[in-house]
């Protein structure tokens, strides 16, 4: 219900709902996001044709958010016991195309494989299989991912963090813009570039504060400016997803 009532909240969107139906819901919980200064011109390079890199202040960043997805189902469908429920970790930047700012994902790590098969085959997705645990200690979350899929890097992140005061984000501000996303791109085997509406309500944040152990998920080539990133928390957020089209 939390899910369907998102629809409800729609004066924040940078443009209007998708006029057809949503077909997936989720809810993610427990979600960091840790942001890092990177070069533009390193990340520019890896993305495909039709997709222009959304800058800040003219600085490009990539995002690591690692988090507890629940409640995934199709529209009209209750979740499925042990199905819909799973931990997940993606790697990626902010892009635009269409006069649609957007997220490109450079990697997708899911502790399920289901969701990895399903996810690659209907929204061309690069997910991978990993091994992840998650675990609540003394205000403390410990979050420890190293992917098992052979077909991505051999990549692993391992940190303990917790939100600390709450916060607001204008929408003029850095946290709006790495936040306050509404559609995802990909591209197909043909090289075509894809587009998928999301919807949520406005991000909850908290600051928040990590310790970072191994963080190996920037993609090849691309270097992470900043020692210390920027870290916000949410506790929950409930989305809707339309199909992937032509861009």
């Amino acid at each position: 219900m939390r899910q369907s009532a998102a629809l409800d909240v729609t004066e924040h969107r940078p443009w209007p709902l998708p006029d057809r139906s949503w077909v997936m819901g989720q809810t993610w919980s427990d979600l960091l996001f840790a942001h890092w200064r990177t070069p533009a011109d390193a990340v520019r390079a890896l993305l495909p044709a039709g997709l222009e890199l959304d800058l800040y202040d003219g600085e490009a960043w990539i995002g690591v958010t690692p988090f507890r997805l629940t409640g995934l189902r199709p529209r009209g469908v209750p979740p499925l016991p042990f199905v819909s429920s799973f931990l997940e970790l993606n790697t990626r930047t902010y892009v635009t195309a269409g006069g649609k700012p957007g997220i490109w994902f450079f990697s997708l790590d899911a502790s399920s494989e289901l969701a990895v098969l399903a996810a690659r085959r209907g929204y061309k997705l690069p997910y991978h299989r990993a091994d992840i645990r998650a675990e609540w200690s003394e205000e403390w979350l410990t979050y420890e991912a190293r992917r098992r899929d052979l077909r991505g890097e051999p990549v692993a992140f391992r940190a303990r963090y917790r939100p600390t005061v709450a916060v607001e984000a204008d929408p003029q501000s850095l946290t709006y813009f790495l936040t306050e996303r509404y559609c995802l791109y990909a591209v197909d085997s043909d090289g075509l570039l894809l587009r998928a509406e999301i919807h949520h309500p406005p991000w909850e944040l908290h600051d928040a504060e990590a310790e970072i152990a191994e963080n190996t998920m920037a993609p090849q080539g691309v270097e992470l400016v900043d020692d210390d990133p920027l870290l916000h928390f949410s506790a929950r957020q409930d989305v809707v997803i339309w199909p992937i089209e032509d861009a």
